[in-house]
């Protein structure tokens, strides 16, 4: 069976990636946090059992940190990330995927446990979403193609993930959620995840000097 991620990621543009970031921070600033967010996205999807898709927003430009050589790149193609996300989804599955997850490059909380338990949760449901704290989501998996949930959905609103789960309700598709997660969109939002890197630096060099 071929697990396949889809990573959406933006191309690292000054003043493109994170403008409601950028206003507070800059767009140079801005450019460098969205340089790390899809350093550590690219690392957690780098597995060798998973094919990666990354479908970029405006070119193929190899512009990004890492990418392996086995990653296949794609374009992003539709008029909004509806359409878009439908159009990779179709894709992968009309080539070799038979699980697919999709995910951006916004939500540092999301590493490869995380992906391997939503490929899990997919042998036994049809549908799994990774809630955001937005009212969005930060994944979703099927283990088909469900253009039903692409449908009539206000993008980039807090209503996306509560229409998501009445679609799946009203369409009977089984699903199931993942932990909750945060996106970086604004400065707060910033600030809590180098305030976590800090905590999580500090406990490791903690355990460093004990086990020394």
């Amino acid at each position: 069976m071929t697990n396949t991620v889809i990573v959406f990621l933006k191309n690292l543009t000054l003043g493109k990636v994170k403008t409601r970031l950028a206003a507070t921070i800059g767009d140079q600033q801005a450019l460098e946090v969205y340089r790390r967010l899809v350093t550590h996205t690219l690392k957690q999807v780098n597995m060798p059992e998973h094919d990666i898709f990354l479908y970029f927003s405006d070119s193929l430009h190899n512009d990004l940190p890492i990418i392996e050589s086995r990653s296949s790149l794609r374009l992003q193609k539709g008029d909004d990330l509806g359409e878009r996300m439908l159009n990779a989804f179709e894709e992968v599955f009309g080539s070799s995927a038979e699980k697919a997850l999709i995910i951006g490059t916004d939500c540092p909380g999301l590493d490869s446990s995380i992906i391997d338990e939503a490929f899990r949760a997919l042998d036994t449901h049809q549908v799994v979403i990774g809630p955001a704290t937005d009212g969005g989501y930060y994944l979703l998996g099927m283990q088909k193609f469900q253009q039903c949930l692409f449908e009539d959905i206000p993008w980039s609103t807090s209503e996306v993930l509560e229409l998501t789960l009445q679609k799946c309700v009203r369409n009977k598709l089984t699903y199931t959620l993942l932990k909750e997660l945060s996106d970086i969109d604004d400065e707060n939002d910033l600030n809590a995840w180098n305030e976590q890197q800090k905590i999580s630096l500090s406990r490791e060099s903690f355990g460093r000097s004990a086990l020394g």
